[in-house]
């Protein structure tokens, strides 16, 4: 499991996460969530580069190309006390850590690698849908750039209306004018004039479903690489062949592992805030659509959220009773009508297991990350979000009381 520990970033004091199939990150507004859950990203795209051949070990360590390449497509570079940062990050297949001096050390680790296909969804994704092309857009984050690439990339998805699992919408794509319309059979809309809520979800399922699909044929069948790959590809394979000193065999298996660096096999999916702008039931539909995910493939892909809504987690909770029930009900002489009753709470290829799951809470006032602990195999309901309501109760109480007292 990889792990990242950071001192002195930004709002983030001290803390460390362990990355799991499903990370969740809740806490107020500039405690931090967003802050991790980038570096997290930055981190994992310099292991695949790495990985991949694209760049060496001395490409990242130059003096201030960490800071100034890589923490700038975030936004990060100007974060206060950076100069007192120290960040670790321990993944699969190389170790980094960031110094005080600025400087970045990376070590190889000789483990198994899954190559990922890496989607930061920010939070500003409504821009997306009043923008047809990247290059509209070239004046903000990178990593808006680069979602509305994708997102252009998942209309694909639309060559037939698209159903939605929300309101019993459609999507359809007007290829002419190139833009996607919000139906429901009695009206039609363009996105860019749809609601807001369709203007946030509209985009984080289309582009996590599309991505989704391109990792599963990647894994199922021989992808089809770029030019740049393949030159890269072919004078590696080159350099095996002219080995004199290897069999036919040994040169077969080294080509085979050098094939694997090219070809996607897990889905890393970071979502800020993938409650924005929706009602409670959308929020929870989504959560559960983005588990469906998470749980295809082959149990290398990685699900990261940042939330302020208790219902996103109480959606999270839900499906990890479920996954509990499911196995529990195996074997049962009424598991098929048990099943049957299940799904209808939660469906069962959203459920997911309490040791794939791991939440975070970031404390503002001190910046430090704190993991919520599981009370009888589910995530404890003592977390800041749920103290928020309990709060809201109890201020209406005293409101009551008020009023007895007139």
């Amino acid at each position: 499991m990889e792990r990242i520990t950071i001192k002195n970033f930004g709002p983030i004091k001290n803390g460390f996460v362990d990355i799991n199939k499903v990370t969740l990150f809740c806490g107020p507004q500039g405690s931090g969530k967003s802050t991790v859950a980038k570096l997290i990203s930055t981190f994992a795209w310099l292991e695949k580069s790495l990985v991949r051949g694209e760049n060496t070990i001395k490409d990242f360590e130059k003096t201030g190309v960490f800071k100034n390449q890589f923490l700038s497509y975030h936004r990060l570079e100007n974060y206060t006390g950076i100069e007192n940062a120290e960040i670790e990050y321990k993944g699969s297949a190389y170790s980094f850590i960031f110094s005080k001096k600025g400087s970045l050390s990376i070590k190889e680790i000789q483990t198994e690698y899954e190559l990922p296909q890496i989607m930061y969804i920010p939070a500003e994704r409504n821009f997306v849908s009043y923008f047809r092309k990247p290059n509209e857009i070239k004046s903000l984050d990178r990593s808006l750039t680069d979602f509305l690439t994708e997102f252009d990339n998942s209309k694909e998805l639309l060559k037939t209306p698209y159903e939605l699992p929300f309101n019993d919408i459609k999507l359809e794509y007007d290829r002419l004018n190139d833009n996607i319309n919000v139906t429901n059979g009695q009206y039609k809309l363009r996105l860019s004039h749809a609601a807001s809520g369709f203007q946030s979800v509209i985009p984080v399922f289309l582009v996590s479903q599309y991505l989704s699909k391109i990792v599963q044929e990647q894994h199922s069948e021989k992808p089809q690489m770029s030019v740049d790959e393949r030159k890269r590809f072919l004078k590696e394979w080159e350099s095996i062949r002219e080995q004199k000193s290897l069999t036919d065999e040994q040169k077969q298996l080294m080509i085979q592992s050098l094939s694997s660096k090219f070809r996607k096999t897990a889905f890393i999916n970071i979502v800020e805030e993938p409650e924005q702008n929706l009602f409670p039931v959308s929020q929870i539909t989504l959560v559960n659509e983005l588990l469906k995910i998470v749980n295809l493939g082959n149990g290398h892909n990685k699900l990261i959220m940042t939330t302020h809504s208790p219902y996103i987690l109480s959606a999270l909770t839900i499906a990890v009773q479920g996954k509990y029930l499911s196995i529990k009900i195996e074997g049962n002489k009424n598991s098929e009508k048990l099943l049957s009753r299940l799904s209808g709470v939660v469906p069962l290829d959203s459920c997911v297991g309490i040791e794939d799951v791991s939440i975070y809470q970031i404390d503002y006032e001190t910046g430090s990350i704190q993991a919520l602990p599981k009370t009888s195999g589910v995530p404890s309901d003592d977390n800041y979000l749920n103290s928020l309501l309990d709060k809201g109760n109890v201020q209406f109480d005293w409101l009551l009381e008020i009023e007895e007292d007139l």
